[in-house]
């Protein structure tokens, strides 16, 4: 019988499927609770109507303004600019290409979000918020797997992939350079790439 053009599960089923299977291509151990809050994070993202206040302002900005204010509105202003740092930087890294701010900025600053979050004690999503802080790179690398996967972006051009390579260190760029005959290379500093 013929495979279903159409499947029939919901957004987290789908997500869920992924995330698991990015992590465990990647060898990224990671706790239940953190896979349970990506999958959350994607499914999120899909609603259009999902607009922020101040969506225009930029994070780095937003941030400030979160560790400024207190309580509820300094937790959800921080989970923001986590979130949208660990999205954009996921599944947008290509289009951040030769941009005023580049992958290295949402990871500082995505994983700098989430280690306030950490250090704020809650007893239910603080060991997350941990995880997500301490791993943000390896995490950017499984949406980045999750977004090729749904066919929503390409690592096609091997000049951008080495230069996200410079930037990030990542291992899974470093493996994708290799698969392609390209021994990545330590040494050659960003200044090379115009």
């Amino acid at each position: 019988m013929a495979e279903a053009i159409v499947r029939n599960e919901t957004p987290s089923e789908y997500f869920r499927e992924l995330v698991e299977s990015a992590l465990h291509h990647q060898h990224l151990a990671a706790h239940n609770l953190t896979a349970f809050y990506l999958v959350n994070l994607l499914t999120g993202f899909m609603h259009v109507d999902r607009a922020e206040p101040n969506e225009d302002e930029p994070l780095a900005i937003r941030f400030a303004k979160a560790l400024q204010d207190g309580g509820i509105r300094q937790r959800d202003g921080l989970r923001q600019v986590g979130d949208r740092s660990l999205f954009i930087s996921g599944f947008f890294a290509d289009s951040l290409n030769r941009r005023p701010v580049d992958i290295d900025y949402y990871i500082q600053l995505g994983g700098s979000a989430y280690g306030s979050l950490a250090r704020q004690g809650d007893m239910t999503f603080g060991e997350v918020f941990t995880e997500l802080s301490e791993k943000f790179p390896a995490f950017v690398d499984v949406l980045c797997e999750v977004s090729e996967r749904s066919a929503l972006t390409s690592d096609s051009d091997v000049l951008r992939l080495y230069e996200k390579w410079l930037r990030t260190k990542s291992r899974r760029s470093g493996d994708l350079l290799a698969a392609k005959g390209i021994v990545p290379n330590a040494s050659v500093g960003s200044r090379f790439i115009q």
